[in-house]
């Protein structure tokens, strides 16, 4: 049974029933904005990683703004994507398996959609689904260039993948993916930019290579929130896949720029809404988020405008505040905000989106509300 949104448009935030994802969309539209200005300033394509947000409106809303389409993680991802009108999908992940496969050739009638291979084992099956539906695949061969997850070693290994599959007439070599995943995460300027200086000598290495080969590399795609200045600014990657700039989680915020202060280039745009529930202790307070509302795989929340009071030890359905910091406590019945510690995931636990305008203000409200049309679409 599908469940209603926690709101209706024009109610107060107050009224919003809880937990629910709450969207600041003044800071949502800035950050938009933002990305899309940077993109442009550093000369660069943007497609942004949809896995973060799972909406096809808000891939909409980006391509808005300049990006030339979206990234995602899965084919049934892809499919909720282009079923909402995304016309441009790369699937930045390996796609294995027929039944797979034949879906995301068939979703190529319909947009144009890419993937990445980095083993000469999925070249033929990923060949034979292009064939079985009549469409020519765009491929994307992914190296690893320190993230030490998915990717052929550059250089020789990676331009001959590169040049089997130019040789299958029906996939297209696009270029190469080369995302660092752990690099976003590296907390000082200094070891963020020194990861992406080692993953350009590995795409310098590799495009050599292709050049030798006779292959034309249009693509060098990669970078994410936490990086994307240092891949933006190489003369290397060209195509940027930042997520997280829409909503900006606590792990992010984390990140320290160049003079040792957090990075500070995106809003907090995304929060989680609840209640609380119990206040018999006179150190604590229980709030109606626990596992199943927020992710806590980057840190648990922090906790808006009650300073001091810290959140842990969640179960299923309940989170614990600890209050013997804090000296504004709050009571049975008070709505908190949230910041979750890793946007992707939170987002993936919720139907529903709410969109608020004139938070921090003394009348935020409720304009819009958008589904999280992609949520469970992992397969």
């Amino acid at each position: 049974m599908a469940l209603p949104p926690p709101a209706v448009v024009g109610i107060p935030l107050a009224d919003v029933d809880t937990p629910a994802l709450i969207v600041d969309l003044d800071a949502f539209e800035r950050n938009l904005a933002r990305m899309a200005g940077r993109a442009n300033a550093l000369g660069v394509r943007l497609r942004p990683h949809a896995k973060t947000h799972k909406s096809p409106l808000i891939a909409m809303k980006q391509i808005a703004h300049g990006a030339v389409g979206v990234c995602c993680q899965k084919v049934s991802e892809a499919e909720v994507l282009v079923a909402g009108g995304v016309p441009d999908v790369l699937v930045s992940n390996e796609v294995v398996g027929r039944v797979k496969l034949d879906r995301l050739a068939a979703l190529s009638r319909a947009a144009r959609v890419a993937l990445c291979i980095d083993t000469t084992a999925l070249i033929r099956d990923t060949a034979e689904a292009a064939e079985r539906a009549g469409m020519q695949l765009g491929v994307l061969v992914e190296i690893d260039v320190g993230g030490r997850r998915c990717g052929i070693a550059p250089g020789a290994p990676a331009a001959e993948l590169a040049r089997l599959v130019d040789r299958e007439p029906s996939l297209r070599f696009a270029g190469l993916q080369a995302y660092h995943g752990s690099a976003q995460h590296k907390r000082t300027h200094g070891e963020r930019r020194a990861a992406i200086g080692e993953a350009a000598d590995r795409v310098r290495v590799t495009l050599d290579a292709l050049e030798r080969s006779g292959l034309a590399c249009e693509t060098v795609g990669g970078a994410g929130t936490g990086t994307f200045e240092f891949e933006g600014a190489s003369g290397i990657w060209n195509e940027l896949q930042p997520g997280s700039y829409v909503f900006m989680d606590g792990d992010y915020a984390r990140n320290l720029g160049p003079d040792g202060r957090p990075v500070d280039s995106f809003e907090h745009a995304l929060f989680l809404h609840v209640t609380v529930l119990s206040t018999n202790g006179s150190d604590r307070a229980v709030i109606d988020a626990g596992h199943k509302a927020v992710s806590n795989d980057s840190g648990f929340p922090d906790i808006v405008g009650r300073s001091g009071a810290v959140y842990h030890r969640p179960s299923d359905e309940h989170g614990v505040l600890d209050l013997t910091r804090c000296n504004d406590r709050p009571r049975v019945g008070d709505k908190l905000r949230l910041i979750p510690g890793h946007c992707d995931p939170t987002v993936n636990l919720h139907d529903w989106c709410i969109g608020v305008r004139g938070l921090g203000s003394a009348d935020p409200h409720v304009t819009e509300i958008w589904p999280v049309a992609a949520r469970g679409a992992v397969f």
